[in-house]
C-alpha cells in the first residue's frame, strides 16, 4: 500500500515508515456509496475509520429527529471513542457522496497504541476536541428539546381552561336571554299572582341576596343525598313547566336548596304561572352565578400557569439572585403536570419556612426538570414521586455563613443497577433506546450543581431511587 496518503493524515503523521507500514498491512480500505452507513448509533464499536477521500455526515438521534453534528472530510478520524472504550456507538456516520475510508480493527489499533504513545496522545486530543464540540451542540439541542416538550405541555394546559371559558361564555350568553325573560316575567306579576299580604314581593326581593350568599359559600353534600335531592328537584321543576329541568335542578341543589324548601318558598305565590316565573328566574340566576364561577376558576388557572412560566424561566430577573427553592420546584411541577397527572402521585415534604439561597434560578429549575422527568420515565408514568426540602448548612461552613438547602427527589421505580449507577453522570451515557435520550441530562444536572459548588448523591434499590441535591447558600465567586 502506498504510504503517502497515510502520511498526509494528521493522526498518523508522527509514525515512522516501519510503524506506518505495519499499520497499512493490517488496515482495510473501504469504498462507500453515497448514503452508505459505516457507523450506526447503538452498535458495538469494533473499528476506527480514517477518511481518505469524500465526506461523511455525523448525526445523533433525538426522539424522531436525526440531529446533525458534523461533516468530516479527508484526514478526519471517526469511531475512535467507542473503539477505545469497547462501548456502543454514540452517533451514526454515513457517506455524503462516494468516499474511501481506511478501517482499522480494535485489536490492531490497540497494538499500535501500545508501541506508539505519540499516536495515543494525538488520538486523545482528537477525541477530547470532538467531545467538547459534540457536547456543546447537544446541550443546546437538549435545551431546545426540553423547551419543546414544555411548550407542548403548556399548550395543552392552557387550552383546557381556555376551552372551558369559551364553552361557558357561550352557555352564559344563552342563559342571559332566559334570565332577561324571567326577570321581565317576574316584574309583570300582578295582584292575582301574589298573596294578599304582600309576602310574595318580599320573598322575590330577598331572593337575589340569597342567591349571592349561597353562591359564595355552597354547601358540601353527600353524593347520595345530592342525587336524591336532584331527583326531587327535577320532578318539581318539571311539574311547574321548566324546560330541560336537569341542569337547573343540579345547580339549585348545589346551592343548597331542596324541593321542600322551594315548595315553602313558592307558597306565597297564588298561581302556578307565578311560581313558574319565580322558579325560572331563580334557576337562571343560580346557573348564571355557577357559570361565572367556572369562568373565574378557569381564568385563575391560566393565571397560575402564566405565573409558573415566569417563575420557571426567571423572566426579567438577573441570572444570579435570591431564589425561593420551593417556588422553583412547584413551578417545575406545574410545567410538567401533563407528564405527571396520568398516574404519578406527588408527595411533598416542605419546611414551614421557605429556604432561599443565592443561585442561578433558571439553571436550578433545569435540574429539577431533568430529575423529575427521569423519575417519571423510570416509573413509566405510574408511581409515587416524593420531594423533600430542608435547610442544610454547607459542610464545614462558618456559623455565620448563609445556610444552604438540601432537596431529595425519590421515585418508586425499579431502581438503578450498581454498574449503571456508577456511570449515570457520564456524558452520552444512557440506558434508553437509541433516540430516546442524549445521555446528557444527568451530566448537565451535575454540571449545574458543580457550578453552585454543591453536590449530588444517589441511592437506589428496587422500588426506590433517590437523588439528593445539596446546595450552599451563596454562589462561589467566579461561577
Amino acid at each position: 500500500m502506498d504510504l503517502a496518503p497515510l502520511r498526509r493524515i494528521p493522526l498518523l503523521a508522527g509514525l515512522d515508515d516501519a510503524e506506518l507500514g505495519r499499520l497499512a498491512a493490517v488496515a482495510e480500505t473501504v469504498e462507500l456509496a453515497p448514503g452508505a452507513v459505516i457507523i450506526r448509533e447503538g452498535d458495538t464499536g469494533d473499528s476506527l475509520f480514517v477518511v481518505l477521500t469524500g465526506e461523511l455526515a455525523v448525526t445523533k438521534r433525538s426522539g424522531k429527529v436525526d440531529v446533525p453534528l458534523a461533516v468530516v472530510g479527508p484526514g478526519e478520524v471517526q469511531g475512535e471513542l467507542a473503539v477505545l472504550e469497547g462501548r456502543p456507538r454514540t452517533a451514526t456516520v454515513r457517506a455524503v457522496g462516494p468516499a474511501t475510508l481506511l478501517c482499522l480493527r480494535r485489536d490492531a489499533l490497540l497494538d499500535v497504541l501500545s508501541r506508539q504513545p505519540e499516536l495515543a496522545l494525538s488520538l486523545l486530543r482528537t477525541t477530547a476536541g470532538r467531545l467538547r464540540s459534540t457536547e456543546s451542540l447537544l446541550r443546546e439541542q437538549e435545551k431546545l428539546a426540553g423547551l419543546g416538550t414544555l411548550a407542548a405541555g403548556l399548550a395543552h394546559e392552557l387550552n383546557n381552561p381556555a376551552a372551558a371559558i369559551r364553552s361557558t361564555a357561550s352557555r352564559l350568553a344563552a342563559l342571559v336571554r332566559d334570565w332577561d325573560r324571567a326577570a321581565v316575567g317576574l316584574g309583570a306579576l300582578g295582584p292575582d299572582d301574589l298573596d294578599p299580604d304582600g309576602v310574595a314581593r318580599e320573598v322575590a326581593a330577598a331572593l337575589r341576596d340569597e342567591l349571592d350568599r349561597r353562591a359564595a359559600a355552597p354547601p358540601i353534600l353527600d353524593p347520595i343525598d345530592a342525587a336524591d335531592r336532584e331527583d326531587a328537584m327535577v320532578a318539581l321543576l318539571d311539574r311547574l313547566g321548566i324546560a330541560r329541568p336537569d341542569e337547573p335542578a343540579a345547580t339549585l341543589v348545589a346551592f343548597g336548596w331542596d324541593g321542600n324548601q322551594l315548595d315553602d318558598l313558592l307558597a306565597p305565590f297564588a298561581s302556578d304561572e307565578a311560581r313558574h316565573v319565580v322558579l325560572a328566574w331563580l334557576a337562571a340566576g343560580a346557573l348564571g352565578r355557577q357559570l361565572l364561577g367556572e369562568i373565574e376558576a378557569a381564568g385563575e388557572r391560566i393565571g397560575e400557569i402564566v405565573a409558573s412560566v415566569r417563575e420557571y424561566s426567571y423572566l426579567d430577573r438577573a441570572p444570579v439572585g435570591d431564589v425561593d427553592v420551593i417556588a422553583g420546584i412547584e413551578s417545575t411541577l406545574v410545567m410538567l403536570r401533563p407528564r405527571l397527572k396520568a398516574g404519578i402521585e406527588v408527595r411533598r415534604s416542605y419546611p414551614p419556612d421557605r429556604p432561599r439561597i443565592e443561585a442561578f434560578g433558571s439553571e436550578l429549575n433545569q435540574v429539577w426538570t431533568n430529575l423529575i422527568v427521569n423519575a417519571a420515565d423510570a416509573m413509566e408514568g405510574h408511581g409515587v414521586l416524593e420531594i423533600a426540602v430542608r435547610g442544610d448548612p454547607p459542610a464545614g461552613a462558618e456559623p455565620a455563613s448563609a445556610p444552604g438547602v438540601r432537596v431529595e427527589l425519590c421515585d418508586s421505580g425499579p431502581g438503578i443497577p450498581d454498574d449503571v449507577r456508577a456511570r449515570i453522570f457520564e456524558p452520552f451515557f444512557t440506558t434508553k433506546d437509541v433516540g430516546a435520550g442524549s445521555g446528557l441530562g444527568l451530566h448537565i444536572v451535575r454540571s449545574i450543581v458543580d457550578r453552585h459548588a454543591g453536590r449530588i448523591d444517589v441511592t437506589s434499590e428496587p422500588g426506590r431511587t433517590c437523588f439528593a441535591v445539596t446546595l450552599p447558600g451563596r454562589v462561589p465567586p467566579g461561577s
